[in-house]
């Protein structure tokens, strides 16, 4: 077990947010939301998969969110907000539905808040931080998650919302029918939902999730913040601290292009290159996260793999759909976790799924 310094933490939120692939919640908010409780002196207590006991009970605490059409008179606002952190009251739901303490918490995917409200929720009530992650980047759907692809269940989960709704769902019918469930709570409770969900006892929990999830993504944030520090070059840092490749690194053409559907942002990067790139251009397709990349007209990176937007001088993460007109950026790409990259995994976290008719390709093989 180690107590995270509130350095360690910001390492782990921003490696976190350059992988995330463009997603996982606003980073500043994340960082906000740790700055508070170590004012409060909260203890964010990392734990390894093998520290854990097989018997205690995990879950995994988050937001989900959905934007929906807005009405001229919103009902929901008028209601007091609560002052708990939605997702401490969710875990809490949790714990009555089974009359039990759960032990410590996991970070159900990548992302600057995301990951950040699961490591709040452990320290303000007092459990243990797995290091670990469900998905080892951004996802948009909730059955993209390593949960899925071994079949742990996604019930019985607890949502709870700030004005202090709470609902425990005992079962539903699989992850497709949780992600329609979820998102519809979220556009009636002002977009955003606290969730609790996958809880499993920590025998289960050994095979279901990625391990030293979080040590990674703290080295590729401690990389990026030394490499400024002693004047090194924060790209060049990052890609060798996590393994990755430099894809591209270009001059965004224009604001990014998106729209709202179904609770989702949609949206395309159009990217133009400079320096050994001139000439080319690269453009991104997302669904809330990097989905798929092409070089002037070839598919270069697909889901599984990474594909990470970060500012070309500071190596710092832009997370979609605000990269904006004439930013300087790089485009690193990244190895997808073992796990999706295995038939199951495959056969959730495609191209196809995002209706795209190409086959994955390995990135390093791609590359090569």
């Amino acid at each position: 077990m180690k107590k995270l310094t509130y350095e360690d933490v910001r390492d782990v939120l921003v490696g976190c947010t350059i992988l995330s692939t463009g997603g996982g919640g606003d980073l500043q908010k994340g960082l906000k939301l740790a700055e508070e409780d170590f004012k409060n002196n909260l203890e964010y207590r990392l734990v390894s998969l093998d520290e854990i006991d097989d018997e205690d009970l995990f879950a995994c605490p988050y937001f989900c969110g959905s934007i929906g059409p807005k009405k001229e008179e919103d009902s929901y606002s008028k209601y007091r907000k609560i002052e708990e952190l939605e997702t401490t009251v969710a875990v809490q739901a949790l714990e009555r539905f089974y009359g039990s303490k759960i032990a410590g918490v996991v970070s159900i995917e990548y992302g600057g808040m995301n990951t950040a409200v699961a490591m709040s929720t452990g320290a303000r009530l007092k459990k243990f931080i797995v290091d670990a992650d469900a998905a080892g980047r951004a996802v948009p759907d909730l059955q993209f998650s390593t949960f899925y692809v071994t079949k742990k269940p996604i019930y019985p989960l607890a949502v709870a919302n700030n004005i202090g709704d709470v609902a425990v769902f005992e079962k539903v019918a699989d992850d497709f029918r949780a992600e329609d469930l979820v998102r519809a709570l979220s556009v009636v409770s002002g977009g955003m939902i606290g969730m609790a969900d996958h809880p499993c006892r920590g025998k289960d929990l050994k095979k279901s999730v990625i391990p030293n999830a979080l040590s990674y993504a703290a080295e590729v944030g401690r990389a990026q913040r030394i490499a400024l520090e002693k004047g090194k070059d924060p790209v060049e840092e990052i890609i060798a601290a996590g393994d990755g490749f430099y894809l591209f690194k270009g001059v965004v053409k224009k604001d990014t292009e998106w729209k709202i559907e179904g609770g989702f942002t949609f949206g395309t990067i159009d990217i133009e290159g400079i320096e050994k790139y001139r000439g080319l251009s690269l453009r991104i397709w997302f669904k809330n996260e990097n989905v798929i990349c092409w070089l002037d007209d070839e598919v270069l990176v697909t889901v599984p793999d990474l594909i990470c937007v970060v500012e070309a001088e500071s190596g710092y993460p832009i997370t979609n759909p605000y990269c904006k007109k004439d930013f300087k950026v790089s485009v690193l790409g990244f190895k997808a976790p073992d796990m999706w990259r295995s038939e199951n995994g495959l056969s959730v976290l495609n191209p196809s799924f995002f209706g795209f008719n190409v086959d994955y390709i390995p990135i390093e093989k791609k590359l090569k």
